[in-house]
């Protein structure tokens, strides 16, 4: 119902008004009696055999909603009724940000992909956490985490960059479950330099130090983009090993515009999609073989079937995310990838 009818009415108008008013239908429609049980009846999966144990935490199963979709955590309690196992919110700036001039999202139907160049635009951390002080009780019941997904305002310079982290840091740690550090983004000046082997290796030591002098630290994750070279990767396995984070998530969305169909394609900002399903595959292979599994791996990018999700989970990654996918397939995706996992491990 959702490719066939749904889809195509949304797919007529602009995509930034349509993930708004979406966010409005989905919360209107969710707060009708029953309607949140017969969303999960249709997506979600309850199996052992889905459960995945990771850095401390238990995931109910292994397909998360990636960050960027619910950037506010305005929605999370509403999108855990269909079927995901975890779900990120952000990117989080400390301060409230409008982000770039509109328009800045684009659909390349062609390519069953999206270009954004949204740059941050979230109403800042304390806006958020207000919302993530009362999760449902129905989202505690069936174990849907949550991730915090952060970065810096664009105002900031890069040699301040990780005092923003550490604000996001310590204003999310009690009301999310695990961090992920994003600097992989293309869509904030001079963010992805903070990739660079030392700039990088101090941001996320300067949040582990913040990390160890919580009672119980939390999980942090490192963001990465697809568009880092081989040496690149080599550097953040090294990274990884040096500030004992705990995993990465690989990847981002990416500024190649290689192979494309749709007229649009030459839109600047990050591309997300189908475009990207063979290089972020190839990113987390790589950094599972070159570092001998040494850290968990969040798959991210390209995922449009169960076979793509497997594919990545068959690479090497432990758990996979959804963002564009989600958009072009509906929730239904989840629950085929889960269906798919069970049958995997018969």
């Amino acid at each position: 119902m959702y490719k066939a009818v749904i889809r195509p009415v949304l797919f007529c108008f602009d995509p930034e008004k349509v993930h708004h008013f979406t966010f409005s239908l989905i919360r209107t429609i969710s707060k009708i009696p029953g309607v949140k049980g017969v969303f999960r009846s249709l997506y979600r999966i309850e199996n052992d055999k889905l459960e995945q144990e990771l850095f401390g935490l238990k995931f109910k199963n292994p397909v998360g909603l990636a960050a960027g979709f619910d950037k506010d955590a305005k929605l999370y309690n509403e999108l855990s009724n269909f079927g995901f196992g975890f779900i990120e919110i952000g990117t989080l700036t400390p301060k409230p940000q409008s982000g770039n001039p509109k328009k800045r999202l684009f659909r390349l139907k062609e390519d069953a992909a999206i270009i954004n160049r949204m740059g941050f635009n979230n109403g800042g951390v304390e806006d958020a956490v207000e919302r993530l002080k009362n999760p449902s009780a129905a989202l505690r019941a069936m174990g849907v985490l949550i991730g915090g997904n952060i970065g810096k305002n664009k105002v900031t310079p890069n040699e301040k960059a990780v005092d923003d982290y550490k604000i996001c840091f310590n204003a999310l740690f009690d009301y999310v479950d695990y961090f992920v550090v994003n600097v992989s983004s293309p869509n904030t000046p001079n963010l992805r330099a903070l990739q660079d082997k030392e700039p990088l290796t101090q941001l996320l030591k300067a949040l582990q130090v913040l990390n160890f002098q919580k009672p119980k630290p939390k999980p942090i994750l490192l963001k990465i983009a697809p568009d880092l070279t081989d040496e690149q990767l080599l550097d953040i396995i090294d990274i990884v090993t040096e500030t004992k984070i705990d995993g990465v998530i690989a990847t981002n969305t990416t500024i190649s515009r290689d192979g494309l169909k749709s007229a649009n394609q030459s839109e600047s900002g990050g591309l997300s999609g189908k475009p990207l399903t063979k290089r972020s595959t190839e990113v987390i292979r790589f950094l599972a073989e070159q570092s001998k599994k040494a850290f968990p791996i969040i798959g991210v990018g390209g995922i449009n079937s169960p076979k793509d999700a497997l594919e990545k989970l068959d690479a090497g990654a432990d758990l996979v995310q959804l963002y564009t996918g989600f958009i072009y397939e509906g929730p239904k995706l989840i629950k085929d990838i889960n269906k798919a996992l069970l049958k995997k491990a018969q």
